[in-house]
């Protein structure tokens, strides 16, 4: 029987033998040169460095009020379960918390799988201004809700319908602000702005703490047990207005506004992705399933180490150590201070040397130092916390300064929000907010106040093998879109570096 000829990854059509080639060698080029034209000066994007400043500026302030208003209810875990969950012991209270803290999560895919099309085909900063909105909503919500005490079964009913509303409009959170970045930012610096992004999510993080922290300190337990708690939640809803008011003075990103327009000039292979797949659900499943796995597998390594460290450890040095409350939230934020310094230094350096070293540098930090860091932890004084959480803390910004770059260059333009937001929010539903759930029952079913850096090591394990697999897209174009540059001159020697070499 006789073979197929092979088929061209690039273009799916079949190639021809090479003694075809060897013949008519200038009949082919002229074919290959049709398929895969030269780039047109008007093909290239050149970035406006003000305009790029104002989305990232957007993106990350919008992405540190969605994260302010997460991280709360994961720093009030304690408080929210005897609010809320006030029968049985202080471990089932705890896990009633992270329970309903994991609730939120098992919509996240349901959110992304909703906005990340719609962000495909209305464009991505209409999808995060609503996602700003549905969020500012569901956290002032909380605040007001009624305790147990005076409701019964309906305050923690409530609490979890409020919490899935807060998790469905997350689902379009990460993967549509890394998005925007993305595109908006220049191919020789997308590490860097997107690194901007995350210094948004820890700024979140810190303020939540802070907040949290100084509220415990001035009223004390007892009285943020009876009202104290609402603060937080109820200053979340005017700073989500902050948020909603700045997506919504931005333009669409210019990788987005040219796929609408139909004047992005690129393969054909590209413009039948364009054509055919351009927010299709249906089509991101079926066509992009190996991209979404290896997604699926890099994102859970990483949400499994950042809510270790970020979501459960205050929680854990007070349950687990006896330390109070505010004092384990003091240092973390003293470490989360710490990773904004330097975040920005992550992202310049994995637009150099490329986002795998930095990737893998960061997995590999995990999977060696959980345990030598959590043994330091469990010394119980101040320095020996401090360090064993720097340790966690530095391996974890190589993940957080790079992941935003990384991601969002694995798809395509025309799915690439709806791909990201699938794959991101699979994964952080199966392995990001069941991790404090996961931890806290394996230290219940073991005994062992080591889980937490087995969990991290296998997690770590697991990242290891994901950053391998995956392509080095450090300084090249998004898939699916043109060539993006800082200058005209840049744009230049693009189109002359692709022009025919004269033969005299």
């Amino acid at each position: 029987m006789e073979r197929n000829p092979a088929t061209s990854p690039i273009d799916s059509e079949p190639t021809p033998p090479s003694e075809a080639v060897r013949r008519h060698p200038a009949l082919f080029r002229a074919v290959r040169r049709r398929r895969n034209p030269p780039l047109r000066r008007s093909d290239i994007t050149v970035t406006d460095e003000r305009a790029v400043k104002r989305a990232v500026k957007a993106a990350s302030l919008g992405n540190a009020m969605e994260w302010f208003d997460f991280g709360i209810y994961a720093y009030l875990a304690g408080t929210i379960g005897r609010v809320f969950f006030p029968s049985g012991s202080d471990t089932a209270q705890l896990l009633s918390s992270f329970a309903t803290f994991a609730v939120a999560f098992l919509v996240r895919p349901l959110g992304g799988m909703v906005f990340g099309p719609m962000g495909d085909k209305v464009g991505r900063k209409k999808v995060l201004a609503l996602t700003m909105i549905l969020m500012a909503i569901g956290t002032a919500a909380i605040g007001m809700l009624p305790t147990y005490a005076a409701v019964g079964f309906w305050s923690p009913l409530l609490l979890i319908l409020f919490r899935l509303l807060q998790g469905f409009s997350t689902g379009g959170e990460y993967g549509g602000a890394s998005t925007f970045i993305a595109e908006y930012a220049p191919d020789k610096r997308r590490g860097y702005f997107g690194s901007f992004l995350e210094l948004g999510t820890l700024a979140g993080y810190t303020g939540a703490a802070g907040l949290v922290t100084a509220l415990t300190a001035w009223l004390g337990t007892d009285t943020m047990d009876a009202w104290g708690w609402r603060i937080p939640f109820l200053v979340a809803g005017p700073l989500g207005i902050v948020g909603i008011y700045l997506r919504l003075k931005l333009d669409d990103t210019p990788a987005y506004l040219k796929l609408e327009q139909g004047n992005v000039h690129i393969t054909e292979a590209a413009n039948a992705v364009e054509t055919t797949a351009h927010g299709d659900l249906a089509k991101i499943f079926r066509q992009y399933w190996p991209t979404l796995v290896l997604c699926i597998a890099l994102v859970g390594a990483y949400n499994v180490t950042d809510y270790m460290l970020l979501s459960y450890m205050p929680t854990y040095l007070s349950d687990e150590l006896h330390y109070s409350e505010s004092h384990g939230l003091l240092i973390l934020v003293a470490t989360m201070v710490v990773l904004m310094l330097i975040i920005n230094q992550v992202g310049r350096l994995n637009d150099r040397f490329g986002r795998k070293p930095l990737l893998m540098t960061g997995m590999l930090g995990f999977f060696v130092l959980s345990a030598p860091a959590f043994l330091l932890v469990q010394q119980g004084s101040l320095l020996a916390v401090s360090a064993g959480m720097l340790m966690l803390g530095l391996s974890l910004v190589c993940l957080l300064g790079t992941m935003s770059a990384a991601l969002p260059a694995m798809f395509p333009t025309p799915v690439r929000y709806g791909s990201l937001s699938v794959g991101y929010n699979l994964s952080a539903s199966l392995f990001g907010g069941t991790t404090p759930l996961v931890i806290t029952a394996l230290i219940g079913a073991t005994g062992s106040d080591m889980m937490p850096a087995y969990y991290s090591m296998a997690a770590a394990l697991v990242g290891v093998i994901a950053v391998a697999c995956m392509k080095e897209t450090a300084q090249q174009p998004l898939e699916g879109s043109p060539p993006s540059v800082q200058t005209e001159q840049e744009a230049a020697e693009l189109v002359r570096a692709q022009a025919p070499t004269p033969k005299f």
